[in-house]
């Protein structure tokens, strides 16, 4: 099970960061987040995820479920839980990715994402 968080700022704009380099799908466009470590709850592991990767904190009171993919991935199946964030504490930085790009929703549908992220737009764009 992996986690990520669509991050929108005060302008309606979602925040994706750009993979290295090195990893699986270098050079997409992803939501911030990662994978859930066993015995670890998908609202914990986001927390440490964006710390780790974004350098903020996150109360996991302002986690709000928004939506879920389903994706084959190789031999494995990727099961994706998507949150929506308003409210963190710190400046957000690329600690892990190449780069970070604030974009409206629509502008989502001309990035090069992963398959598991792609499906989730048309619900940002209804909740932005």
């Amino acid at each position: 099970m992996v986690v990520a968080a669509a991050l929108v700022d005060s302008d309606g704009r979602v925040l994706v960061q750009q993979r290295p380099q090195g990893l699986p799908m270098a050079g997409l466009w992803e939501f911030p987040g990662g994978k859930v470590e066993p015995g670890e709850l998908p609202e914990a592991a986001l927390i440490r995820e964006l710390h780790e990767e974004l350098g903020i904190t996150v109360e996991r009171s302002c986690l709000a479920p928004a939506t879920f993919a389903s994706e084959p991935l190789g031999q494995r199946h990727l099961l994706l839980l998507l949150y929506a964030l308003r409210k963190w504490s710190g400046v957000v930085e690329a600690r892990h990715a190449t780069a970070l790009r604030w974009v409206r929703p629509v502008e989502l549908h001309r990035l090069e994402m992963p398959p598991a992220d792609r499906p989730l737009i048309g619900l940002l764009e209804a909740l932005v």
